[in-house]
């Protein structure tokens, strides 16, 4: 039987702050603008979780779609107990006006799989920016 991934009720995710980061020529090509994002995953549940990695799906103009998964999450793998929260920021870089969601994924103490989603959020190029 497969052991499939759950949601905790009380665990939330919010992106306070979204902020253009000007990076002159250290962007990769075709992707000049850099959006670093500010996250905190609060856990208001009963139980104690770990998180392991990530996934993201950036949606970019003109309908291009990028999925970004990877192990830990800006190089930690924090455990939350009920009340405790994890704080972080990290960046996207993008060709232009963006959106990004996702969710981190972990484990229970009984070591079964969760997850917990990211709210969406829009990365937009200030105008005085774009060339």
């Amino acid at each position: 039987m497969k052991n499939t991934s759950r949601t905790i009720p009380g665990i939330e995710v919010t992106v306070s702050r979204v902020v253009h980061f000007e990076a002159g020529d250290k962007l990769p090509n075709g992707r000049p603008h850099a959006f670093v994002y500010f996250i905190t995953v609060h856990n208001g549940s009963g139980e104690r979780i770990t998180l392991l990695g990530r996934k993201w799906i950036v949606f970019a103009e003109g309908g291009r779609r990028e999925v970004i998964e990877g192990d830990k999450i800006v190089g930690k793998t924090p455990r939350l107990s009920p009340g405790e929260s994890f704080s972080y920021n990290s960046f996207h870089t993008t060709s232009g006006d963006a959106r990004a969601e996702g969710s981190f994924h972990g484990v229970d103490d009984s070591g079964g799989p969760v997850h917990v989603c990211i709210p969406p959020f829009e990365m937009h190029v200030p105008r005085a920016n774009l060339a």
